[in-house]
């Protein structure tokens, strides 16, 4: 699990023998399973997650609607910057899909990181940059692209997942009703 990550960092980084050292110090092991929470309504977001196995989705319970509107894989960090950056309570809430395995890291630790690691303020500043980005594309695609659109999207920015993901959580992230969904896929099938 370790080796995976710090691949990821290195793929972003330069990290030298003597830092690797020092963030195997920080990453904790923690297994979650299918159904809870990562981080849930009303929690503090205390860590950054790196998931080695599994499947998580980020939503929000809007008049107890759940409103999908990301998910993470393997090789992928997971976190409500919003809430951790702030330190303050959220309502966007992160939950397994699937039984994960992760590596975090705390807000204070990820603090040490940054002091210690010569690279470490330039990885969060790439990290959120792409945050940065993802975040204005979804939203300027839920406002701007149809259905039909925004699924095709989630196929190009998920693939495989479909097969993962329970078809009600994607109609959720497209922005319908399973039945529109269903529909969406019929109709894609059809034009190939």
């Amino acid at each position: 699990m370790m080796d995976e990550l710090l691949d990821k960092l290195k793929a972003i980084i330069d990290i030298n023998p003597k830092e690797i050292a020092f963030i195997k110090q920080l990453w904790k092991e923690k297994s979650i399973k299918k159904g809870d929470f990562f981080l849930a309504d009303g929690q503090i977001c205390k860590h950054v997650g790196f998931i080695a196995s599994g499947l998580m989705r980020y939503y929000i319970n809007h008049d107890g609607e759940d409103k999908t509107y990301a998910f993470a894989q393997e090789q992928n960090f997971i976190c409500n910057n919003e809430s951790f950056i702030s330190q303050t309570p959220t309502t966007k809430i992160i939950q397994a899909l699937e039984d994960c395995e992760i590596l975090q890291i705390s807000y204070d630790d990820l603090q040490l990181f940054y002091a210690t690691v010569a690279q470490g303020e330039r990885l969060g500043r790439l990290v959120i940059e792409q945050v940065f980005i993802d975040t204005l594309q979804d939203l300027s695609s839920f406002y701007t692209d149809t259905p039909e659109r925004r699924y095709e999207k989630f196929i190009k920015k998920y693939p495989g997942l479909h097969q993962r993901v329970p078809q009600y959580h994607i109609a959720a992230y497209v922005g319908v009703k399973p039945p529109s969904l269903s529909r969406i896929r019929k109709r894609m099938v059809n034009k190939k």
